[in-house]
């Protein structure tokens, strides 16, 4: 296959104008004022997956948001790549920390990005990188070099779960049908050091409620007589870890698959500078389990974390109040062989438990999934090892992501096929938090890598 690289650079600021307009829509799927929005979302992609070559597009309607379905078939006998992405976003907030509008993207220039980011919400999550699946398309096919067919489902719901892609792949396992699944929705190393995603860590997400008296009180009149329920929370959640930050809910690590002192050490020796990290963090220090690396604990390793907590009164000023109700949200990362239902019953099983008297709990689990592992001995590992040797120069280091893509076990469990994780952000892009950005050099450097892992796989299908 002929390299990108001269199509890349004719049709550079139009490949950039075109993302732009993508990002300027707030597909908010988490909040339904935006409902019309993330509708408007997939239209747009239709058109673009059309205009970049595929015969058939058609928009799914699922019980949630739409899936937006586009294929190219050149020849049943040929291998088939399906591509996964995802439309919707995270929500922006807080909006305060952001630099400049999260939906009015902006090219700025910074240290790990000279050539210029884009900054946006959804830039690097996930509307960034499925579009380099989008223009990779039509480099294929307006130079006449698509070697495959390839599939294209991208879906409205990811950053809430993906409630309705379940629904819509059970109906349509035909339709789906592949060799392999392709996905860029993680990162590498950094420019210089390309990386494979291989692991994916599973998830369970619930939200915590908390109830004492039936009104909120005095705290002066009733303070000290009676549970507070955000003291109350605060000292459950506190419960949940013990003093070397291991997870101390009963059962929690009983299936959790150890990483072999092999792995571990094949980790140990990506590139990585503890100092560079906390600096970047702007932290004076690193905080885990104990007997880990920071690595490690972000990847192989299970956790709980709170990610929203609220209670009583937030606003200016004093208001001297005891909150009849406090609540958080909770996240617990998984690994193998962890089952995230499991998991679920078993927190809220203990979370109730561990109730003091005076206060009501109640657990509501929103959403989970299993954690993946990819073989790195596939055709489809080693067509995206070759694909990026071709493209960086440099043999791409295997490795596990911290990140949930709960669907991806689900793919394997319902069309059989094994997924390969091609990402091109970086860490430091700030996904899912303000300022989120996409440099511009990985958009393209994806849009060239990503032909050569069709070009690779089907060579090595025959």
């Amino acid at each position: 296959m002929k390299s990108a690289k001269p199509y890349i650079e004719e049709h550079k600021q139009r490949f950039l104008d075109e993302l732009l307009e993508l990002l300027k829509i707030p597909s908010i799927s988490a909040d339904s004022a935006y409902k019309q929005d993330v509708i408007k979302t997939a239209r747009a992609i239709k058109e673009a997956l059309q205009n970049a070559g595929c015969d058939t597009v058609e928009i799914c309607e699922t019980p949630g948001y739409p899936i937006v379905f586009g294929e190219k078939i050149i020849d049943p006998e040929l291998p088939t790549v399906l591509v996964y992405g995802h439309y919707d976003v995270q929500p922006p907030d807080p909006l305060d920390l952001w630099h400049s509008p999260p939906f009015d993207p902006v090219i700025k220039k910074t240290d790990l990005h000279p050539e210029g980011a884009i900054f946006a919400r959804g830039a690097c999550d996930d509307k960034g990188q499925m579009y380099m699946h989008v223009k990779a398309l039509e480099f294929m096919t307006r130079t006449e070099q698509l070697p495959c067919n390839v599939k294209f489902m991208i879906e409205g719901e990811e950053e809430v779960g993906s409630a309705s892609l379940g629904w819509f792949v059970e109906r349509n396992r035909e339709k789906l049908a592949n060799d392999v699944i392709l996905i860029s929705d993680t990162g590498m190393i950094a420019n210089d050091v390309p990386s494979i995603t291989t692991g994916l860590r599973g998830l369970s997400y619930v939200e915590v409620e908390v109830t004492g008296p039936n009104r909120d009180l005095h705290s002066g009149l009733y303070g000290g007589a009676v549970a507070n329920p955000v003291n109350v929370l605060a000292k459950m959640i506190a419960s949940l870890h013990d003093e070397n930050n291991h997870i101390t809910i009963p059962g929690f690590y009983d299936q959790v698959q150890e990483a072999s002192e092999e792995e571990r050490s094949k980790m140990a020796e990506a590139p990585f500078s503890i100092e560079k990290y906390k600096k970047a963090l702007d932290i004076d220090d690193v905080y885990g389990e104990v007997g880990y690396s920071t690595n490690e604990r972000n990847s192989i390793r299970p956790t709980l974390d709170v990610n929203g907590i609220w209670g009583g009164y937030t606003g200016e000023g004093a208001k001297t109040v005891i909150a009849s109700k406090a609540y958080a949200k909770i996240s617990m990362r998984l690994v193998p062989d962890q089952d995230w239902k499991k998991i679920t019953n078993l927190f809220k099983d203990h979370f109730e438990n561990i109730a003091p008297k005076g206060v009501r709990v109640t657990v509501k689990p929103h959403h989970g999934g299993q954690a993946y592992v990819t073989p790195i001995d596939s055709i489809g590992y080693r067509a995206a090892e070759k694909a990026y040797e071709k493209t960086f120069g440099k043999t791409p280091i295997p490795q596990r992501s911290g990140g949930s893509i709960p669907i991806v076990a689900l793919f394997e469990k319902e069309l059989n096929s094994k997924t390969i994780l091609m990402g091109f952000g970086l860490d430091s892009d700030a996904i899912h938090s303000p300022n989120e950005h996409f440099g511009i050099w990985n958009y393209l450097k994806g849009i060239e890598t990503i032909p050569q892992f069709y070009h690779y796989f089907t060579e090595m299908s025959q």
